[in-house]
């Protein structure tokens, strides 16, 4: 569709040995991506706040995710793409592509665990916040894949919303599945769920679990759209393998904390009976 929104020509010059560029380049995934950065954090901010707690950690936890995130994408990818990695490393290596989803996910997560355990953040209270602003993010990275059209879409459609890519990253001249506005729907509506009833006295660390939930559900869905290859009973995809592992895993952490709690309450009604008696 869109993938340079604008250039701007620059005076070019030699600077010791060095020449600069001739033009400046803003891509329509690098602004989605700026977005997806600062719009969450802004909003993690004011949660945090809401909550009682330093908003300062908003902007740690989000350089530290990008950093996790990126490292994370990598090496995802250059597992998914093995065997053309170890005949041309260094195209994996430095290449601007490649940049994986879930590999991205599960990098910026360890990264995360990381700096609320050096910070002794607190665990649930923190993940709480982030889990939304996950989708919202997400959501603003796959509108970037669409406008930068790089390939991230299904097989060839006649369906009315079809989208044809012929300026694309990776062109197309025939309308296609446009698979990321369908990831795009699922996670603006669940974010829109989620973000309706986050003053609601939920455990702490269940919107976390419904973070997983929802996410898995988007892609899940959305994969079925997708021309990934599939490895698993001749139509799942890996990413519909990992999806089915975060459902599980949002399903477990909702379940848990709803027995801590639970467990708790008991507890302190139990104190509360022997202190009358």
């Amino acid at each position: 569709m869109f993938p340079d929104l604008f250039t701007i020509p620059l005076p070019s010059f030699n600077l010791f040995g060095w020449q600069t560029p001739s033009s400046l380049t803003l891509h329509s995934f690098g602004f989605m991506a700026m977005l997806g950065f600062l719009i969450p954090t802004l909003i993690m901010r004011r949660e945090f706040s809401r909550k009682g707690m330093d908003p300062e950690l908003a902007n740690n936890i989000a350089v530290t995710a990008i950093i996790g995130g990126f490292i994370g994408a990598r090496l995802y990818y250059i597992f998914e793409h093995w065997q053309d990695f170890l005949l041309h490393p260094k195209d994996y290596i430095i290449s601007g592509a490649g940049l994986v989803w879930y590999g991205g996910f599960f990098g910026g997560a360890l990264a995360v665990l990381w700096l609320l355990w050096r910070y002794k953040a607190p665990f649930w209270k923190t993940v709480d916040v982030v889990g939304p602003q996950l989708l919202l993010g997400q959501a603003f990275g796959r509108m970037g894949c669409l406008l930068a059209a790089d390939g991230d879409y299904g097989p060839p459609s006649d369906l009315p919303w079809a989208m044809a890519f012929p300026k694309g990253v990776v062109p197309v001249d025939v309308p296609v599945h446009p698979t990321p506005l369908y990831e795009i729907f699922f996670l603006l509506t669940f974010f829109a769920i989620l973000w309706k009833i986050r003053r609601r006295p939920f455990p702490d660390g269940t919107f976390f679990g419904f973070y997983f939930i929802a996410a898995g559900i988007g892609r899940f869905v959305t994969e079925f759209w997708r021309t990934t290859p599939k490895i698993a009973f001749d139509w799942m995809s890996l990413a519909q393998l990992i999806s089915i592992g975060m459902i599980i895993t949002g399903l477990f952490i909702i379940n848990s904390r709803r027995r801590h709690q639970d467990e708790r309450l008991s507890t302190s009604q139990r104190l509360k009976q022997m202190a009358k008696n």
